[in-house]
């Protein structure tokens, strides 16, 4: 089940790239750009967390702050951190526990292949804890943009 827009955001405590936790209930007060991506280091999603990167200061400026979450490790997400010089949090969803409660872990189609995976999506969380606007599936060129918009 697909989380919607004036919905309450579904409520996570997952590791960060250096296992620190995090969990949403300690970002109220803030506006949450909360991010889903497939894979660390892929062409598509190194573009997305770039372009997060690129305007990180502007999301800041009006008050938000953004996470990135994926399967990956925390190995994985270090690394990707570090040689892309990703100025923010990269949440560790290795069952892909938080991926089915936002309900973007969902069967994909490649090459004549089915496979379940992470849509790429993209939910904006007001300070309040409900969600304000989603993106999904994410179109990669522009994106951050229109995140930019919705804030």
């Amino acid at each position: 089940m697909a989380v919607e827009a004036g919905s309450i955001a579904p409520s996570f405590h997952l590791p960060d790239q250096d296992e620190a936790p995090v969990e949403l209930a300690s970002l109220r007060g803030k506006q949450v750009v909360l991010y889903f991506y497939p894979k660390d280091a892929t062409p598509g999603c190194t573009v997305e967390a770039c372009d997060f990167r690129d305007n990180f200061r502007r999301i800041v400026a009006k008050g938000a702050v953004v996470l990135g979450v994926s399967r990956d490790s925390a190995k994985s997400h270090r690394t990707f951190r570090e040689k892309k010089s990703l100025p923010f949090p990269l949440l560790v969803d290795a069952d892909a526990d938080v991926c089915k409660l936002y309900g973007v872990w969902q069967l994909k189609k490649f090459m004549g292949r089915e496979f379940m995976g992470i849509v790429r999506s993209t939910f904006l969380i007001d300070p309040e804890g409900m969600v304000a606007k989603v993106w999904s599936p994410v179109s990669v060129k522009g994106h951050v943009e229109e995140v930019l918009a919705a804030l």
